[in-house]
């Protein structure tokens, strides 16, 4: 018998040794990722195009205080507070004016880049995913560069930001790497040959716009859908459904889908609503090509009934 038990023993330390070493390659991949030390070097941002890119990300849009109900003011207070419910729990949208307590104001150019690319706050640890970094993944550090010195341009707010209130286990950062593992894809969607304009269009439709992250179904873990990109989805607060926007649904023209971008009327005369009203009012402000490089993008997406 204490021959026979020598195999069993050789077995079992096999098995309990690359199972430490399985754990310890999943705690490794699960791990925050911020980008190099050095990823913005030789970058210098222009608060001016930082403007551009602030209207086509949409910030203010969920970062505005309650009450401040304009997201086309040029002095936007980006205090926070908004709350965006979730089967998950309520996600409270932080402050990020330019107080160095309670806001970024402390924040450097790759501390921006590494919460909106990556998903890693200032102090290393997960972000939520409310923060559409599934979408701004895809952003050219350029463009965060020139972000951050337009956000470095505005006003300060000592407003605390609030806690999310979520249930457990959604309360456990560290669950989100395993979340990125399986989920977070830099990659993009529509693909093919494309000209110019439209991939113009693809990068503010999929990156900075992030119109997936509303317009797209989501699965049981809360990411995309991306088998069924655009097509629609329930509203998380639970009134309505945001409309499928593929060509099965769509059948707009380009100029008028552009149109709609900038005015907020439809081919019908009916207007825009909700949180669209937001979007409206940051693509009337851009150059009026990039809202018809939106709507080039839009006529190469899979339609999907």
């Amino acid at each position: 018998m204490p021959r026979a038990s020598h195999p069993l023993r050789r077995a079992t330390l096999i098995l309990v040794s690359a199972a430490a070493v399985a754990a310890a390659a999943l705690t490794w991949a699960t791990l925050p990722a911020p980008h190099a030390a050095d990823a913005m070097e030789g970058l210098t941002g222009d608060a001016e195009a930082g403007r551009l890119v602030f209207l086509a990300t949409g910030c203010a849009s969920c970062h505005l205080a309650p009450g401040q109900e304009n997201s086309a003011d040029d002095r936007p207070v980006l205090a926070g507070g908004q709350a965006f419910p979730s089967q998950f729990g309520t996600f409270y949208a932080p402050n990020i004016s330019q107080d160095k307590q309670y806001g970024i104001g402390a924040w450097s150019a790759l501390d921006l880049a590494n919460a909106l690319t990556r998903g890693v706050s200032r102090g290393g640890e997960h972000l939520y995913p409310a923060l559409p970094y599934a979408s701004y993944t895809k952003l050219a550090l350029q463009d965060v560069a020139d972000l951050d010195a337009w956000l470095k341009t505005l006003p300060s707010d000592p407003t605390p930001s609030l806690a999310h209130d979520l249930s457990f286990p959604f309360s456990q950062r560290w669950l989100l790497g395993g979340w990125k593992l399986l989920f977070l894809r830099s990659d993009w969607v529509v693909t093919g040959d494309m000209t110019p304009e439209e991939e113009r269009g693809r990068y503010i439709g999929e990156a900075m716009a992030h119109c997936g992250e509303c317009h797209t179904p989501r699965n049981l873990f809360g990411a995309m859908d991306r088998s069924r990109w655009l097509a629609g989805a329930p509203n998380p607060s639970g009134r309505g459904q945001i409309p499928n926007i593929t060509p099965a649904a769509l059948d707009w023209s380009a100029e008028e889908i552009a149109d709609y971008l900038t005015t907020g009327f439809t081919p019908d005369y009916d207007s825009v609503g909700g949180h669209m009203a937001h979007v409206v009012e940051n693509f009337a402000r851009l150059p009026p090509e990039e809202a018809a490089a939106v709507a080039a993008w839009l006529k190469k997406v899979a339609p999907a009934e």
